[in-house]
């Protein structure tokens, strides 16, 4: 099983990562937002993640990091 982490504070919500995700293991957090504003990402099912990375490729301020 793959660890995710991610600098929450530097997140702007853009979801390409959830779009790239193939498990369908990321989504917005909406209960909560970031000194800037934003809804930032969560892992809502990390158990399905496969650790390929794409939700990091993806993300434009390389916030996510994916551990195997």
């Amino acid at each position: 099983m793959a660890k995710l982490t991610f600098k929450y504070e530097n997140c702007k919500g853009c979801g390409l990562c959830i779009d790239a995700c193939p498990k369908g293991v990321l989504a917005l957090n909406q209960s909560k937002l970031n000194g800037k504003g934003h809804h930032p990402i969560e892992a809502v099912n990390p158990d399905a993640c496969i650790g390929c990375a794409f939700c990091a490729t993806m993300c434009p301020d390389c916030i996510i990091k994916v551990e195997r």
